[in-house]
C-alpha cells in the first residue's frame, strides 16, 4: 500500500476476491522564520571508547533532529561538560549541561549500563536537555512502526525516532497495514491479511505476542486506539456498507459511528479528550475529512481544498495532519480547526502520504514516494528541512509515531 485511501485499497481486494464472505531560556540564534534554536556546545564532554563515540554521535543527532539547537564550539549559549566512558563491555556517563554565561545548570546527570545502552543512554539525555532548556518535550525516546516492504514480503517494523535500530516485529510477509499506537505505548494495533483477508490485531509490545481483536465478516481495517487506550473506532462492513465503529478492546458489540448507505468511510482518528473522531468519507463523491461525535450523530466536513483528503492524524495539540492531493502529487497538510486554515508542509515532485504526529506536537513523520520507491521522512512544522529516516534497503508505509 503507498498511502492512497484505505477503503479504496481494500476494496480492490474484496474486487479481486482476497476477502470473499470476510520558549527556551538561553540565548537564541534565529536560523529562518518561525524555527530558533539555541546553540549548545558538547566539546565539553569527553567520550571514550567505542560506545561512548557512539553515545556522541546519538547524542548530537538528537539535539539537531529535536529542532530546537545547532551544535557548536565555543560562543554557545548552552554548554555541556562531564565523561562519557565506554569500556569493558560497560558505558559510564556523569555530565552537566549549564547556561553558558550565567553559569545556571539545566541538567546533572548520571548513567551507567551495558555498552549496548548507549543509544539508550543518549536518548535520554537528548530529551532531559531539550526539556530543561526550552520546555519543550523531547521526541529522541520515542519510536516509529512502520509497513516495511523488503524482498517483495511486507512486515511491520520499529525503529527508534532517528531511524536507528531497525526491528522486524512480524515475520508473515503479507498484506499489513495502517498500525496505531495506545496511548501508553504498551501496544500497537494494525490490519493483516493473515487469512486472506482483513482483520485487525494487537500486538503487545513487550514480546511481541499478537491477538486479534476484529474479525467480524467482511472488512475489519484502519483501527485507531482511543486516548484512554480502551476502545478503538474502526472500519466494518459487517452490515454491508464500510462504515465506522467504537469497539471495546475488552470485548463487548461494536458501536456503529456512522451510516452511510451510498458511501464507505475510512482511516479515524480519535481527537486527544476522545470526543470526536476525525476520518475519510466519499460521501462528496471524492474522498475528504469529516469530523463526527465519538458516539456518532451529524458529522462536518473540514476539508474543503484538494481533489482528495486521505490518511488524517488528529494531533495532540488539536491540529490534524493529513495527505491532500494537489496539483496531481500528494502534499502533507496541517489543518487547524481553531482557525487559520490548512498549511502546506511538504511539496515537491514526490507524493507525502500518511503523516503521523510525533508526540512534541512539532515534528511528522510520512512515507515519501518518488519514481515507485517509499522512504520514511521527518517533517518540521516550524520549517527546517525533510530529513529522511530508515536508510536502508526496502520501502515504507504507514508509520505511526509513540507516545
Amino acid at each position: 500500500m503507498c498511502g492512497r485511501w484505505l477503503a479504496r485499497a481494500l476494496a480492490a481486494a474484496f474486487a479481486a476476491g482476497a476477502v470473499a464472505g470476510r520558549a527556551g531560556a538561553a540565548d537564541v540564534e534565529v536560523i529562518k522564520a518561525g524555527a530558533v534554536k539555541s546553540a549548545i556546545d558538547l566539546s565539553g564532554l569527553r567520550c571514550s571508547g567505542e560506545a561512548g563515540s557512539v553515545f556522541q554521535r546519538t547524542l548530537e543527532n538528537d539535539l539537531r533532529l529535536s529542532g530546537w539547537f545547532t551544535i557548536a564550539r565555543g560562543g554557545a549559549a548552552v554548554a555541556a561538560d562531564g565523561t562519557c566512558a565506554g569500556g569493558g563491555g560497560a558505558l559510564r556517563l556523569d555530565c552537566q549541561v549549564r547556561h553558558a554565561s550565567s553559569g545556571r545548570v539545566y541538567v546533572r546527570r548520571s548513567d551507567q549500563g551495558a555498552a549496548d545502552d548507549a543509544r539508550r543512554m543518549a536518548h535520554a539525555l537528548a530529551d532531559e536537555i531539550v526539556r530543561a532548556v526550552t520546555g519543550k518535550r523531547g521526541i529522541a525516546s520515542t519510536r516509529i512502526v512502520t509497513v516495511g516492504r523488503r524482498a517483495g514480503r511486507k512486515d511491520i517494523y520499529m525503529c527508534d525516532a532517528d531511524g536507528g535500530n531497525l526491528r522486524q516485529i512480524t515475520r508473515d510477509g503479507v498484506v499489513c497495514l495502517a498500525p496505531s499506537w495506545s496511548p501508553t505505548g504498551e501496544f500497537i494495533v494494525y490490519t493483516a491479511f493473515l487469512k486472506g483477508f482483513p482483520d485487525v490485531y494487537r500486538i503487545d509490545m513487550n514480546g511481541f505476542r499478537r491477538t486479534r481483536v476484529a474479525g467480524y465478516p467482511g472488512l475489519n481495517a484502519g483501527a485507531d486506539v482511543s486516548p484512554d487506550g480502551r476502545r478503538i473506532v474502526l472500519t466494518l462492513s459487517k452490515d454491508g456498507n464500510p462504515d465506522l465503529y467504537v469497539l471495546g478492546l475488552g470485548g463487548g458489540q461494536a458501536a456503529r459511528v456512522t451510516r452511510t448507505r451510498f458511501a464507505a468511510e475510512a482511516s479515524p482518528s480519535w481527537s486527544p479528550d476522545g470526543r470526536s473522531i476525525v476520518f475519510v468519507s466519499d460521501n462528496s463523491g471524492s474522498p475528504q475529512l469529516y469530523v463526527t461525535g465519538a458516539g456518532g450523530g451529524g458529522y462536518q466536513r473540514i476539508t474543503l481544498r484538494g481533489t482528495e483528503n486521505v490518511a488524517p492524524d488528529w494531533g495532540p495539540d488539536g491540529r490534524i495532519a493529513y495527505s491532500s492531493r494537489r496539483g496531481g502529487k500528494y502534499r502533507v497538510c496541517v489543518i487547524d480547526q481553531s482557525g487559520g486554515g490548512d498549511t502546506e508542509i511538504a511539496a515537491d515532485h514526490a507524493d507525502y502520504e500518511d503523516p503521523s504526529w510525533a508526540p512534541d506536537g512539532r515534528h511528522i513523520v510520512c512515507s515519501r514516494t518518488e519514481n515507485y520507491r517509499s522512504a520514511l521522512v521527518m517533517l518540521d512544522t516550524l520549517g527546517d528541512s525533510p530529513i529522511q529516516l530508515l536508510a536502508v534497503e526496502g520501502d515504507w508505509y504507514s508509520p505511526a509515531w509513540s507516545p
